[in-house]
């Protein structure tokens, strides 16, 4: 047990580090050196559309004022989070799926159940396809953004419900392998440590996921030229 709970927490800090990484490859203009109250308000307003507002807030408010009121920006920058997460996520599981913990726990698995280490295999390819998917949704928003010559003056509203459409079908995926692998781990009947450390970090990511498919929605909606 013991073996096992240093395992899990140097994974949990080893991989605390790629947090930041896709949120930087999320292109905004230069920020600004103050955060308006009117910033702020958007950011909250615009979160009380999703299923999370206290998270929605809580992660995107640092980037009130590089969004300002853009929908386009803020439905970028969530997913941009929810990516960053999906990914330090998919380490942490890679990690773990190799680890003595993980080893010692399979050996206590039931009749008819997967193992955990079986469970934690199945998780890896779950997250990867939605960090897939969630990459996928971003460089359509860029394309919608003035790649290839195409700017929102010349877009037509049926050409950006299309590619919004693509859009909202990978976050939409991307949530799907979220809920798939957790559902890996409901089925399990050991794991302990192991099992409620990675539902935990499992129910994050989905939560930030869920927000930006909310977010992607409004903009969707409301955000046709």
């Amino acid at each position: 047990m013991v073996s096992q709970s240093h395992t899990t927490t140097f994974l949990f800090f080893t991989t605390f580090l790629f947090i930041s990484r896709s949120i930087s490859a999320v292109r905004f203009p230069p920020r600004p050196n103050t955060t308006t109250t009117n910033d702020l308000d958007f950011i909250r307003t615009s979160c009380n559309a999703t299923l999370y507002p206290d998270v929605c807030f809580t992660s995107l408010a640092g980037y009130a004022s590089a969004v300002q009121d853009s929908p386009a920006r803020l439905a970028k920058l969530a997913i941009g989070v929810s990516l960053s997460q999906a990914k330090s996520t998919a380490a942490y599981l890679s990690k773990l799926s190799r680890s003595a913990a993980v080893t010692s726990a399979a050996r206590y698995s039931g009749d008819g159940h997967q193992t955990a280490s079986a469970v934690i295999r199945d998780c890896v390819s779950n997250v990867e396809d939605a960090v897939d998917e969630m990459r996928g949704s971003l460089r359509q928003l860029r394309d919608m953004n003035g790649r290839g010559g195409v700017t929102a003056a010349r877009r037509s509203v049926e050409t950006f419900r299309f590619q919004m459409s693509n859009v909202q079908t990978w976050m939409s995926a991307a949530l799907t392998d979220e809920d798939t692998c957790t559902d890996g781990f409901e089925d399990m009947d050991e794991g302990g440590l192991i099992k409620t450390t990675v539902c935990d970090r499992l129910e994050e990511v989905k939560r930030l996921t869920s927000n930006a498919l909310a977010l992607v929605n409004t903009y969707a909606n409301n955000g046709a030229p």
